[in-house]
């Protein structure tokens, strides 16, 4: 592939295919047709997309810019909606089985990066945990306990947190928060449970879509706030970062602490590490009158794809120890 970006660009972009490519035939089963193996190779190959998804939004805004609040809301609700429709409700009842599964910034900086650190896991992380060999089915059920949790969890905390730094409309967040995420993924279970084979002729392109929106939602908030990115952006990156590398680590350790297995300590490491940093920015820009809340979700949306892409590509190579264990076999 080629790329006229820049050279670490170019770099970046190529070690992530090379990566992912050499490993692509152990992911694709054997009895797949072509039509499927199309799908698992453009589905595994998320982190390219990331890569050049951000490169478009620095570079080539206008690219991505069009996709804005109604449309991005729309964007976000599909996306949850793809997730829901690989949910059944015996994920719910195995997720009640298994309950045990500083910086100087600015008032509105502050508070969009509290936004963020508040929000659910995002659906790219069961990209991420499938491509990392970890346990897509608890990756799954934890994304749909953080996404229910959301409805109360995020405005919640964020009011604690950011209220004395700006004005929160709690409310209006957990509005925003079940229109968006909780009311397509329910639609989405709906559909799989009494629709199952309309679900199935569809259900192997979900996750292509999922990448194909996810990627999107990176490239249109780094569009929309790329100038202020350029003068601003040096003091987030590094907060930011910080917030998604404590999450990783704390998620992987505490895990292994815990004598869980290395493909559950994977799932978890990658579910605190990436959030859904694309309904931060929405939510940023619906319910705060001042544009630079939205800021950090943006930042956040770039060093979540890249950092959790990059770990599940490092634990792909790496595989599973021999005799790793099966945390929740029943």
């Amino acid at each position: 592939m080629c790329c006229n970006q820049g050279p670490i660009s170019c770099e970046l972009l190529c070690k992530a295919e090379a990566n992912i490519s050499s490993n692509l035939p152990e992911s694709i089963p054997s009895g797949a047709n072509q039509y499927e193996k199309i799908v698992e190779l453009l589905t595994t190959l998320f982190p390219v997309w990331v890569i050049l998804g951000t490169i478009i939004g620095i570079y080539k805004p206008s690219m991505v810019t069009w996709l804005e609040t109604d449309l991005f809301t729309v964007g976000l609700g599909f996306l949850m909606l793809s997730m829901g429709l690989t949910l059944t409700f015996e994920d719910f009842r195995r997720c009640m089985r298994n309950p045990w599964t500083t910086l100087k910034l600015s008032a509105p900086l502050a508070t969009g990066l509290i936004l963020v650190s508040c929000c659910p896991g995002g659906q790219a992380s069961n990209v991420a945990t499938y491509i990392s060999k970890g346990n897509v089915a608890l990756s799954v059920l934890m994304t749909t306990c953080s996404t229910i949790g959301a409805i109360v969890m995020t405005p919640l905390l964020t009011k604690l947190l950011a209220g004395q730094l700006v004005p929160v409309d709690a409310a209006g967040l957990a509005i925003s928060t079940f229109q968006v995420v909780l009311l397509p993924t329910i639609v989405g279970v709906l559909a799989h449970e009494y629709f199952p084979k309309f679900t199935e002729r569809i259900i192997t392109i979900t996750p292509l879509i999922g990448v194909l929106l996810t990627t999107l939602l990176c490239a249109s908030p780094i569009g929309q706030v790329s100038e202020v990115l350029k003068a601003q952006g040096g003091q987030l990156i590094v907060p930011v970062a910080l917030l998604h590398v404590a999450a990783f680590a704390l998620g992987y350790w505490l895990s292994k602490v815990s004598s869980f297995g290395e493909s559950t300590s994977r799932t978890i490491s990658i579910e605190c590490g990436m959030q859904s940093s694309a309904l931060g920015f929405l939510l940023a820009q619906k319910h705060f009158t001042n544009p630079l809340v939205a800021v950090p979700s943006a930042v956040s949306v770039v060093c979540m794809a890249l950092g959790g892409s990059a770990l599940a590509v490092f634990w792909r190579n790496r595989g599973l120890p021999a005799n790793d264990k099966d945390d929740f076999k029943e």
